[in-house]
C-alpha cells in the first residue's frame, strides 16, 4: 500500500479493506476509554461518576434489561417515534407535493417552510407542552413537528427536481393536471421521496431523547434521565448505543424496502 492509494480521489475501496479501516477508529477509541477509566476510583483519570469503564459498562446490561425494562422502554419509544411519524408524515407529504407542483400555493407556504427550517428543534419542547401538556400527547406531538419541520422542504425538493420534459411530453399527450400530479410529478420523484421519508425517520431517534425529557415514566430517553439523577451511570452509554443501533437496524429496513420498490435505483 503507498501514497496513491490513499490519496486517490473516488478510487474504489474493496469490502474488506473498507471495515477493516472502519475498525481502526473504533478499536482505538475503546483502547482509550479502557485506559483513561482503568484501576482503582480514585487512581483514574477520569471518575467513574463521569465516565465508568467499559467494561463496568457491559456489566450493567443484565441491570438495564431486568430492573431497567429495556425491552418495554424501546418498545415504548418506538411506538412514539413511529406515532409522530405518522402524524408529521401526513402534512408534510400532501402539502409538499402541493407546494413543489403549484407556484402559488409554493410562495403562499415558503414562509411557513423557511421558519421552520431555521427553528431549532429543542425550542418545540415548551411549546408543546403549552399545548399538549406533559403526557403522552404532546411527546408524540413534539416528534410530529419535528418530522413536519425536516420533511417538508426535502418534499418540495423532490418535486420541484422533476424535469419539464416530463410535463411537456404528458400534455403533449393530452393528460390533465390531475394526471400530471399524480403519475408524472408524483410518480417521478416518489424515489426521492422515499429516500427523504428513510432520512426523516432516522433522524427521529435523534430526537427521542428530547421528547422523553419531560414527564415520561416509560422510554429509552426516560432511562437516561433516571441514570443521570439516580445511576447507574452505565445505563447512559447502553441506551445511546442502543438508539443508535435501532437507527442503523430500521435503516436498514427502509433500505430493504427501497430496494424492492425501485430495484432501478439500486441497480445505477
Amino acid at each position: 500500500m503507498n501514497l496513491s492509494d490513499w490519496t486517490g480521489i473516488r478510487r474504489p475501496v474493496p469490502r474488506w479493506l473498507a471495515l477493516l479501516l472502519g475498525a481502526v477508529p473504533v478499536a482505538g477509541l475503546f483502547l482509550l476509554w479502557a485506559a483513561l477509566t482503568h484501576g482503582a476510583a480514585e487512581e483514574r483519570v477520569i471518575s467513574p461518576v463521569i465516565l465508568p469503564s467499559p467494561f463496568e459498562v457491559i456489566g450493567s446490561f443484565k441491570s438495564l434489561w431486568f430492573e431497567s425494562g429495556l425491552i418495554w422502554a424501546i418498545m415504548a419509544s418506538t411506538g412514539r417515534v413511529v406515532g409522530g411519524f405518522a402524524i408529521g408524515l401526513a402534512f408534510a407529504f400532501p402539502l409538499g407535493l402541493l407546494m413543489g407542483a403549484f407556484s402559488r400555493v409554493g410562495a403562499l407556504f415558503a414562509p411557513v417552510a423557511l421558519f421552520g427550517g431555521y427553528l431549532p428543534i429543542p425550542a418545540l419542547v415548551p411549546l408543546t407542552m403549552s399545548l399538549f401538556g406533559i403526557g403522552e400527547m404532546q411527546k408524540v406531538m413534539f416528534l410530529a413537528l419535528a418530522f413536519f419541520v425536516y420533511l417538508l422542504p426535502l418534499f418540495v425538493k423532490a418535486v420541484h427536481e422533476v424535469d419539464n420534459v416530463y410535463l411537456q411530453t404528458a400534455y403533449t399527450l393530452g393528460a390533465s393536471k390531475v394526471q400530471v400530479l399524480r403519475h408524472v410529478l408524483l410518480g417521478v420523484s416518489f424515489p426521492r421521496l422515499f429516500h427523504a421519508m428513510r432520512l426523516g425517520f432516522g433522524i427521529g431517534w435523534s430526537y427521542i431523547i428530547l421528547a422523553e425529557m419531560v414527564a415520561a415514566d416509560r422510554g429509552l430517553g426516560s432511562i437516561i434521565i433516571v441514570a443521570q439523577r439516580r445511576g447507574p451511570r452505565e445505563h447512559i452509554y447502553l441506551v445511546l448505543v442502543t438508539i443508535v443501533l435501532i437507527a442503523w437496524a430500521t435503516d436498514k429496513l427502509w433500505r430493504a424496502l427501497g430496494a424492492w420498490l425501485f430495484p432501478h435505483q439500486e441497480a445505477k
